[in-house]
């Protein structure tokens, strides 16, 4: 496959050739096997076609960084298939890339349903932290764990079968793709462009779910223009496996009415909303959103050089690297003798530099490490262990970096860093149980 090529998704068809698609999106960590219980019925009625993630269910370890790049993905292959609109059914993860098709490619969904979604996963610190352990220790621990976060505990014994399998299917995606998908979520936040998705949308959520539940669903319902929201009783995260028969009934009767709607009109921007069907009381109508103050970014003084103010992209770039836990603690801290230093390390530290091209950022963490060690700043030398946990570095490789720095800058330089990273790393590699 040509690298400058937008690599494909692995997929499957099931149903009439001759029906109109509707696309079914894995979680993360599961495949394609997460619908199996609905497509039976759903196959009566549509084309349907379900894809795997990057490294799941055996595709191509082809690491997809971002939301909006398996988007692109996901559009290509259908491109070559020639399926130009379709229907968009999406859990989690595939509940995101939902969102982001309706965002950017609102001409061709017919209808949405996000399934145990959320305009925000957790927080980026979450799933930087998952990427940490998987790196360090594999994907066995998150494999062990996946079924307290997928299913009821009474589903989770009812069913042991059910539960090894789902075991199974994280202990054989591909460590790399799943770091990747990782990074991809804890990026993902559509919070302000809720009001722009325009297709008509069922929201959809487990009454149980404790990873994306009935209050994260709530909030894609009073973002999203004429959405409604159906809660599932005595279901976790994974409600396609855990409730089938109620999934997959919920979903027929939203893109049966959907599809009676009409296309996308390219003069307006906007889909006709979704007529009302037959409620059932799972169903619940969508609450009107209460209003909401909007607060605008602080303004920052053009540079009179006419550049852009590097303090945004510093922010940022700080935030992923050290953590919101850490910048947030930090600038909480400030007052008005720190603050101007907080806003100068940002600007020029983080803004000018830590963004700068010329290297990536495992090489800074590499430089910065050795510095730290040099300097005799243990402090900072702890949080920076951490980043390189997140910047991709693994334990074994800042084990070199300090052995390294022993040479150049001292055994009893290297003595102390040595205590303070083996601190750090053994607390940011153990697994949550």
């Amino acid at each position: 496959m040509s690298e400058t090529k937008t690599p494909a998704l692995q997929y499957r068809f099931d149903g009439p050739e001759d029906a109109p698609v509707l696309i079914l999106g894995p979680s993360l960590g599961t495949t394609w096997h997460m619908w199996d219980r609905q497509v039976p019925e759903l196959a009566q009625q549509w084309r349907v076609f379900r894809f795997d993630l990057p490294g799941h269910g055996g595709a191509p370890a082809y690491p997809a960084g971002s939301v909006a790049d398996l988007a692109d993905r996901l559009l290509a292959t259908l491109d070559g298939l020639g399926v130009q609109r379709f229907g968009y059914a999406g859990c989690a993860l595939g509940g995101a890339l939902g969102i982001e098709l309706a965002l950017r490619h609102p001409e061709r969904l017919a209808s949405l349903a996000l399934i145990a979604a959320s305009p925000r996963f957790g927080t980026a610190d979450e799933f930087r932290q998952r990427g940490v352990i998987v790196r360090t220790n594999g994907l066995d621990p998150i494999a062990r764990t996946s079924p307290d976060r997928w299913f009821t505990s009474g589903f989770a014994a009812a069913q042991p079968a059910i539960t090894e399998w789902a075991v199974q299917m994280v202990r054989t995606t591909d460590p790399g793709c799943y770091i990747a998908a990782c990074e991809a979520l804890a990026a993902f936040d559509v919070r302000p462009r809720l009001g722009g998705v325009t297709v008509p949308t069922l929201v959809l959520v487990g009454s149980d779910d404790q990873v994306t539940g009935p209050a994260e669903a709530r909030t894609l319902v009073a973002g999203i223009p004429d959405a409604r929201l159906a809660v599932v009783p005595g279901a976790s995260h994974l409600v396609p496996v855990e409730q089938p028969a109620a999934v997959t009934d919920l979903l027929v009767r939203h893109f049966s009415t959907a599809w009676q709607q009409p296309a996308y009109d390219s003069t307006t921007g906007q889909m006709a909303a979704i007529q009302a069907a037959p409620v059932k009381p799972v169903l619940a109508a969508p609450p009107q959103p209460a209003p909401v103050a909007e607060i605008a970014p602080a303004v920052v003084p053009s540079q009179s050089t006419g550049r852009q103010d590097p303090y945004d992209a510093g922010i940022k770039v700080r935030r992923e690297v050290l953590g919101d836990a850490h910048v947030d603690r930090a600038l909480e801290q400030a007052d008005e003798f720190s603050g101007d230093f907080q806003e100068f390390i940002t600007r020029y530290a983080w803004g000018e530099i830590w963004d700068r091209p010329g290297l990536d950022r495992r090489s800074r963490s590499c430089v910065t490490l050795t510095a730290l060690v040099a300097g005799g700043h243990m402090d900072e030398l702890a949080f920076h262990t951490r980043a390189a946990l997140r910047n991709g570095l693994t334990p074994n490789e800042i084990k070199e970096v300090l052995l390294q720095a022993a040479v150049y800058c001292g055994v009893p330089a290297a003595n102390s860093a040595f205590k303070v990273a083996q601190e750090v790393i053994r607390e940011e590699t153990t697994p949550q149980e």
